[in-house]
Order: structure tokens, then sequence, then C-alpha cells
């Protein structure tokens, strides 16, 4: 834990401009090659000095950030707890503590238990942020535990800010059987939601590092910050949450119960 000089309030009273949980799908139908890459990728952008600005250029110049990975509806893992970064000595601290050991996939995809458990971290993070921010990245639908829309609904209530990384990579893992070809309406649809949510759609792992730059950036700077005009003027396009549904939000629990002899997911 960092202090702040020698009159610094306890953890449970330090105010930070964003309580940021990084939720990251490690679900079978990802390779461990795709695995790398996806954690390298948030490694490089959290200690862009991009995003390291926007951190710097807050309120109170300081984000919590806590790092999940997940799969089924009983595998969620803390990777990193929360940690304050403040400064690039913070974020390669944080870095570090997240590449230690290689990530660890497991089968099925809920994406609604992914959720309940990151918005349960926010009870006991021990900061009291301007703003809550679930960051969930995934390559398909949710296929198991609660219908992911009715998770997204009850924790924007919340005044949580879901927002989305639908990972549209044509995956190798051993189930892209269940992939979907309209994975960034799904999400836009039936998983981000919340204050100003929004989603970047990654078409192939090539975009992803700049994509996680580009959405840290958007989620931890002030509304007028140049950085954010840029970011969101930038490609692959930021889309909101959808107003008007039309994604079936059922279609990964449908498509799992209709997996006749497909069952490696």
């Amino acid at each position: 834990m960092l202090a702040f000089g020698p009159s610094a309030a306890p953890a449970q009273d330090q105010v930070v401009d964003v309580e940021l949980v990084l939720a990251v799908d490690v679900s079978l139908s990802m390779s461990p090659d795709e695995l790398v890459i996806q954690r390298d990728g948030y490694a490089a952008a959290l200690t862009d000095d991009a995003v390291l600005r926007a951190i710097a250029d807050g309120a109170h110049g300081r984000i919590a950030v806590t790092y999940v990975e997940w799969a089924g509806s009983s595998v969620q893992q803390v990777v990193v707890p929360w940690s304050v970064i403040a400064t690039a000595e913070d974020a390669q601290a944080f870095v570090s503590k997240m590449t230690a050991l290689p990530p660890r996939s497991a089968r099925r995809t809920s994406i609604s238990a992914a959720l309940d458990f990151a918005a349960s971290l926010f009870d006991a993070s021990g900061y009291r942020g301007m703003k809550r921010v679930i960051d969930v990245s995934g390559d398909g639908p949710n296929n198991q535990g609660t219908p992911v829309d009715q998770s997204r609904d009850r924790i924007a209530e919340k005044g949580i800010t879901i927002n989305g990384l639908p990972l549209m990579t044509n995956g190798s893992g051993l189930s892209s059987a269940f992939d979907i070809a309209n994975l960034d309406a799904y999400y836009s649809d039936c998983v981000i939601g919340g204050p100003g949510a929004f989603m970047i759609p990654v078409n192939g792992w090539a975009q992803f590092p700049e994509a996680i730059r580009r959405k840290l950036v958007l989620e931890l700077a002030g509304r007028e910050h140049p950085l954010r005009t840029a970011m969101e003027a930038d490609s692959p396009p930021v889309i909101k949450a959808a107003t008007i549904f039309t994604t079936d939000c059922q279609i990964g629990e449908k498509m799992w119960n209709n997996r006749g002899w497909i069952d490696i997911q």
C-alpha cells in the first residue's frame, strides 16, 4: 500500500479517481498463445505513457485497480489484488505481479458470474472511487450461470459502469465452435451498461494492444482531456451501450444446450 505523506489517511478513507476491475476471459476458447497476448496487451497498456498521463491528470492523480481472470461460473481468480497506481513505478509493480505466473485456462464461459464477482470486489476495495468501472474482455457469449443481461442490469443499477472489449479474433482454442459472428452487437445489447458505458471491438489480435490502451485512456481521462478526444476519434470505433436491443442475450446458453457431440468448453 502506498502512503501519500505523513498525514495520509488510511486506505479505507483514500479517494481515487477510478476504482477499476480488469476482468479477463481465460476460457478454453483461447489458445495458450492468445492468453499470453492478452496479458501482454494489458501489461503494455498499464505502463503506457498516455495511460499514465490520464491517471496523473485526474483530480486525485491516482486510481485503484485489480486484475481478475475468469471462465465458468465457479472460476474467478484475483491475480492482482486492489492496488494504487499513481506513477510509472506503481504501474510496473502491478504488471510484475500480473505477469509473475502464466495464465491458466478453464472450462465454460460465464460473463454473468464474472460481472457479479467483479462487482462484489468494490465492497472491500478499501478505496472510494469517483467512478467504479468493470472492464470485461472476452471472446464468446455467456453459456453458464445467470443470464448476462440480468447481471448487467443489477450492477448498472448500483451506478457501476461495465465497459467491454469483445474479442472477435476467430479463436484457435479448444472450443472456438461456440464463437458467434456478432459478438460486438452481443456486448452492446447484453453485456455493457451503467453510466457512460462503451466498448471497443477487436477484430484481430494485432489490434488488441492498441484497443486496450485506448479503452483505459477513455475510462481514466477527464471528459475534456485532449487524450480522450484523440482516442475517441481513432479506429476501431467506440460503441456505446444499446438502447434498442435486437440480440438474443441467451444465444450462448442455447448453443451450449444444442451442442450435440461437442463437449469441450
